[in-house]
């Protein structure tokens, strides 16, 4: 019992000394400071508009109607109370501009009350929420060229507010569940013993498939209009087209091209093991991967963004009529600063959303930028010490995702590596990767914390 306690005070001393020194050493990564009160003033806003919607609802159907804007805006007052929103001073101050620059010449979106913010979520995206918030995400800034391309999403987004889809599509879909028609046969089909579900099912994917029609309808008209809002800000019109192109084929975009792991994770004295990413044997996975089975149709509509080759087909002669803008109004030095900072922030808040295959991912990624390789190093050895500790907790599935097809190959690789490794290995590998950068790291505050704690985790297996 004493040897114990020994052992245990002697890694504490050890824990403080390597505090003291980094306290002394190079400054840490420094992540975007958010303005809490901004995020705050935001969040009040979101709900009086909840409140003011729920009272326009009207007796009739107020039931369907609070049940629905209770479901939507409990999400976005999560968001606002999240650290998925970016509210640092100079990046909302940026994209602020670029929004007043497009109000400014459309008098009519000047009455409507949005709320615009970046956010630091992985998927390339942005949306317009029901009450006037439009979220742009890092995960999409990052492949831009330009502030044009920045405009027109920002326009399209504000189309889709001007012209209330979202208010649309809340009060088709609170007039079909509550018709009379809809509600008999639900009844009906929770009285059936036999075949209920099948029919549920089918009821369900009639609905569905309405509001699929409904929702591309939306995009063509958030599309024309965003055309006609980017017209008087002068832009470049050809944003349109490179941006819709991006959107396209942005599943199969990376930032920085994956290090393969046997590269990554293949030490000296701890060689990397083939038979953690080697794919099965069997027939099935034998198949071409590319066959899905799944009609060109079929496969464009599981992308993050359809139907974008059609969108640009019915906006081409509208734009070659035009006269070629700018690619950059506000401030092109910003942009480039923002995306520069954005992957960061990304692979960050995956970790904090105990994203842990994700921040891993983007992790090692980091490693191939020069001015953040330090920042890559210590994500990636905090990230596997925490993978360590939620599989010897046997809490290890919902903080990594499972092998699809359609993540790219080096993901499914990473995922098939983390599904397989064992802690013992998951151990070693860490130690080996600390221990392979500890010189470099000498003086980054934290790194030697992560150090210790893979020495203690591979000492457990001597």
């Amino acid at each position: 019992m004493m040897a114990i306690f020994r052992k245990s005070i002697f890694f504490l001393l050890i824990l403080c000394s390597f505090n003291a020194a980094a306290q002394q050493g190079t400054p840490a990564y420094s992540f975007l400071k958010d303005d809490t009160v901004l995020r705050k003033k935001l969040y009040d806003q979101t709900v009086l508009k909840k409140s003011v919607l729920i009272e326009q609802a009207g007796k009739e159907q107020s039931k369907a109607y609070k049940e629905i804007y209770n479901e939507i805006f409990d999400e976005i007052g999560s968001m606002w109370k999240s650290s998925r929103v970016i509210t640092e001073a100079n990046t909302y101050n940026y994209l602020d501009n670029v929004v007043k620059k497009i109000v400014a010449v459309n008098p009519e979106l000047k009455p409507l009350d949005f709320k615009i913010v970046f956010t630091r979520d992985w998927w390339p995206n942005a949306s317009c929420m029901t009450d006037g918030t439009i979220v742009f995400n890092a995960g999409l800034i990052i492949y831009m060229e330009n502030e044009a391309e920045l405009a027109f999403v920002l326009c399209h987004e504000m189309a889709h507010y001007y012209l209330q889809h979202s208010n649309k599509a809340i009060k088709k879909y609170v007039e079909t569940v509550t018709n009379k028609d809809f509600q008999a046969e639900l009844k009906r089909l929770s009285k059936q013993q036999y075949g209920a579900n099948k029919e549920l099912e089918a009821l369900a994917k009639t609905t569905a498939f309405k509001s699929r029609k409904h929702s591309r309808d939306n995009e063509s008209e958030a599309d024309r209009y965003a055309f006609k809002f980017l017209k008087q800000t002068g832009y470049d019109f050809n944003a349109i087209t490179s941006c819709l192109q991006l959107l396209d084929k942005i599943d199969d975009s990376l930032l920085y091209q994956p290090t393969p792991l046997p590269q990554a994770f293949s030490f000296a004295s701890y060689p990397f093991k083939k038979k953690w990413i080697n794919k099965e044997t069997s027939i099935f996975s034998q198949l071409d991967e590319s066959s899905s089975g799944l009609s060109k149709k079929e496969q464009d509509s599981l992308k993050t963004h359809p139907d974008c080759l059609k969108r640009i087909t019915m906006l081409k002669d509208s734009i070659n009529q035009q006269i070629a803008g700018k690619q950059f109004i506000v401030n092109e030095a910003i942009f480039k600063q923002l995306k520069a900072d954005f992957f960061a922030e990304i692979t960050e808040e995956c970790y904090k959303q105990e994203s842990l295959s994700r921040n891993l991912y983007y992790s090692m990624q980091l490693l191939q930028d020069e001015h953040k390789r330090t920042l890559g190093i210590y994500s990636v050895a905090r990230c596997l010490n925490t993978l360590y500790d939620v599989q010897q907790a046997k809490k290890l599935g919902n903080k990594i995702d499972t092998e699809d097809k359609q993540y790219s190959t080096h993901y499914n690789d990473l995922l098939r590596f983390l599904a397989r490794v064992r802690l013992e290995e998951l151990a070693n590998i860490n130690y080996q990767f600390c221990i392979q950068y500890e010189s470099l790291m000498t003086n980054y505050p934290g790194f030697d914390k992560e150090l210790l704690k893979a020495k203690i985790a591979k000492n457990n297996y001597q």
